[in-house]
């Protein structure tokens, strides 16, 4: 979740700054979309809780952010990662990297999460008491059967754990890694589509786990998930290494990833909503990530690297923005359900919402009371959070 400058000049990169804001975006656009999106049993997972009337046509963009929204957060987070080991030990890293995720893991975990699982077990018949008799009960097992969980706050999980994993390797690559990326920063110079090589493991992975272990964010046997996702954050560690002509290469590569990444998803989502996934499938979807990854990557050097108050903003704001708004979209979906109103204007009024009381609780809240701060992932210092 760490912002992202450069190593030499401390210029901040703005361009993946602004993908990690807009890909948090598409995180509430997804939410609120897995409320009324009909899977027709095409996913091992669902939302439980959903719109008394659910439609089909939500499959085909649900399935497509679904390819690349994950790995490209890992893959910022790799690059974030590099830069702040440039300019510290790594025991200084590990304490920032528990206060800036561990902390509000746990807040998130023991405050945020339950009213999710306790407006599922109310919408399902399975209670019938107030929030406060049902929170004791929220320790009781772990999720489904049981109620405790971290539920979308496991992305500071895995990352948390990514980057203890790897940090002895990181540290190496730090001290003896110099001849390694200068040789590939001249290849990728010269070749900028060696950058497609970062999809062969992600191929393995995709073939020799994918339909042994569905997916479960819970860690526990989400071994799939885990080492995917591994590799894209050792690929933004990598190739942040690299410097200007990783940038350079990016936006060289910039068509040609959109083209492929067009025609693969058409393919790839085709074959997906019809629950067919032979093996030139299980081939095609990790190479369909990398092309909107290196695409994103490509047009967002070329025409977001700049800054902007906007930006500045929502930068500091977005971690708030996650951690909060899947129990208000929950909330909101809860009120709603059963109400007759067309589905699209439940749609709009959750969108609105969720934004709309995730931003009040930052502004008012989170933001202006000091204490707060770091239990959301900000710095203390409300001066220095808005500067960094």
């Amino acid at each position: 979740m760490a912002s992202i400058a450069k190593k030499n000049m401390g210029e901040r990169r703005y361009d993946m700054d602004w993908i990690r804001v807009i890909v948090f975006d598409v995180l509430i656009f997804w939410h609120v979309g897995l409320f009324f999106v009909e899977w027709e049993g095409l996913v091992p997972w669902d939302l439980p809780l959903k719109n008394n009337v659910q439609v089909s046509w939500l499959l085909w963009p649900m399935l497509f952010v679904r390819q690349w929204r994950l790995p490209i957060l890992f893959v910022i987070s790799g690059i974030g990662t590099h830069f702040l080991l440039s300019s510290k030990s790594g025991g200084t890293f590990l304490k920032q990297r528990f206060i800036r995720l561990f902390v509000p893991l746990l807040v998130g975990t023991l405050i945020v999460v339950p009213p999710q699982v306790y407006l599922e077990r109310l919408a399902h018949g399975t209670i019938d008491i107030s929030y406060f008799d049902y929170y004791p009960s929220n320790f009781e097992g772990t999720y489904p059967k049981g109620n405790f969980s971290w539920g979308h706050l496991w992305f500071l999980a895995y990352l948390l754990i990514m980057s203890v994993m790897a940090l002895p390797l990181f540290l190496f690559l730090r001290k003896y890694g110099t001849s390694l990326f200068r040789v590939f920063r001249r290849i990728i110079e010269s070749l900028p589509h060696a950058l497609f090589l970062f999809v062969i493991p992600l191929i393995i992975i995709e073939i020799t786990l994918e339909k042994r272990f569905p997916l479960t964010m819970a860690l526990k046997d989400d071994w799939y998930a885990f080492n995917y996702y591994y590799v894209c954050f050792f690929a933004g560690f990598f190739l942040a290494n690299l410097g200007d002509p990783l940038w350079k290469a990016f936006v060289k590569m910039r068509y040609p990833s959109l083209i492929m990444g067009l025609l693969a998803s058409v393919l790839v989502v085709y074959m997906l909503a019809k629950g067919q996934t032979p093996l030139w499938v299980q081939v095609l979807k990790p190479l369909n990530v990398w092309c909107w990854i290196l695409a994103i990557f490509g047009f967002s050097s070329r025409y977001l690297n700049r800054k902007s108050k906007v930006l500045a903003y929502r930068n500091v704001a977005v971690y708030p923005f996650y951690i909060l708004h899947f129990t208000i979209t929950i909330f909101l979906g809860y009120q709603l359900r059963d109400l007759p109103l067309h589905y699209g204007l439940k749609m709009i009024l959750m969108i609105i919402g969720t934004f709309g009381f995730s931003w009040l609780l930052y502004e008012y809240v989170i933001r202006r009371i000091t204490l707060l701060r770091p239990l959301f992932g900000l710095k203390t210092s409300k001066v220095s959070a808005i500067k960094k």
